[in-house]
This record gives structure tokens, sequence and C-alpha cells, in this order.
């Protein structure tokens, strides 16, 4: 009897500093609105990963959870698009970054509802800054009013849909496609608490 109450305790307890640990570093958000269609629609709950930028920094194509810089209810989800150092171009309906060497990358953007109808450059993106910008690029509030995303404000990477069943799974956190010799395209997809809304 005894053996039986020790071996529940463990369980127990065991249970209990893993729901903990989850609670510490993975956090359930509302989307709220129609900014990141077509990847998140309104309604949906995502898990949101804190400890994504613990060590590493974030990279184009991520979809990060933050406090934009200026008064919001909410947190704001959006896609990182430029990088410290960068620029960004939007043209003619294609982003372009403008690299610190001045080299010029043409994004692939499978994830966009539709092509912006508005063009815009950026002033190169001071350290700890990043461009984010909204999939459903004409009716978003994001970068390219002016604002960036500080590393410091952002709360986490989106990680996993959860809700509603019909939309469950891994987070588009699409990496740009990389040429490799031979003309060949690696394409990099990685798709990887309180509850709040986020917009």
């Amino acid at each position: 009897m005894r053996k039986f109450i020790y071996e529940t305790l463990f369980v127990v307890l065991i249970v209990a500093a893993l729901f903990i640990g989850l609670r510490l570093t993975i956090q359930t958000c509302i989307v709220d609105g129609p900014s990141m269609e077509n990847t998140f629609q309104n309604g949906e709950r995502i898990l949101v990963n804190e400890l994504a930028y613990k060590f590493n920094a974030p990279q184009t194509g991520d979809v990060v959870i933050f406090h934009p810089p200026f008064s919001s209810t909410a947190p704001f989800i959006k896609r990182i698009v430029g990088l410290p150092g960068e620029r960004v171009e939007i043209l003619n309906g294609t982003v372009k970054i403008i690299k610190p060497d001045d080299s010029i990358v043409t994004l692939t953007e499978p994830y966009i509802k539709e092509t912006p109808d508005y063009n815009y450059t950026s002033p190169v993106i001071t350290p700890k800054e990043y461009f984010g910008l909204g999939d459903n690029r004409n009716n978003n509030e994001d970068s390219h009013y002016g604002w960036l995303v500080s590393r410091n404000e952002i709360i986490g990477k989106a990680w996993l849909c959860i809700w509603p069943p019909k939309s469950w799974g891994l987070a588009d956190n699409y990496h740009q496609p990389t040429a490799v010799p031979g003309g060949a395209v690696i394409i990099e997809k990685f798709t990887m608490s309180m509850t709040k809304n986020i917009q």
C-alpha cells in the first residue's frame, strides 16, 4: 500500500512539474481580426513558443507575437520580413530585401492573401528591431506604417494552431527558398499560459 502511495505521489509530481514548465514556456493566444489571413483566421487559437528567441534571433518568415510600439488592447501577430541592417522595398506588389552589402533578395511569399496595393521603402532597420508585415497585406496595421518590431517586445513565435479542429497544425513559419549548386531550390518550411487576443 505504501509503495502504491509513493508511486502515485511521484506521478502527480511529474505531471505537476510538466504542467508548470509548459505554462512558463507556452501560452495560448486567440487571433483577433483578419490581419494574418490566409495563414491564420479570426478566432483561431494558437500556441506561442516563448523560448524560441531566448538563444536565437528571429528570422525572415517567422510569425511572431509581440507588443507594438504604441498603446494597444492586445499584442500583435505579424510575419518578420526585414532584419536589422536591411531595408525593405515594397514596389508593384513585390517585397524586396536590400541587404547591408546592397544585394537584393526578392521574397517568395506563398502565404499572403493578396499582393500589396501600396509602395513603400523603409529606412535601414536598426539593431534589435525587425520589419513585420501581416499576410493580409491590404487590411493591416504593420511596419509599412513606419514602426518596427522591437526584439525586447517579442513574446514568442507562433508554433501550433489548436482550434478549431479543422485548422489544427503547425504554424507556417516560412523560410525563403535557398539556391543550391545545379540550380535546384531547397524550400525550408519550419512549422515548428495565458489566453489572450492578438491582432
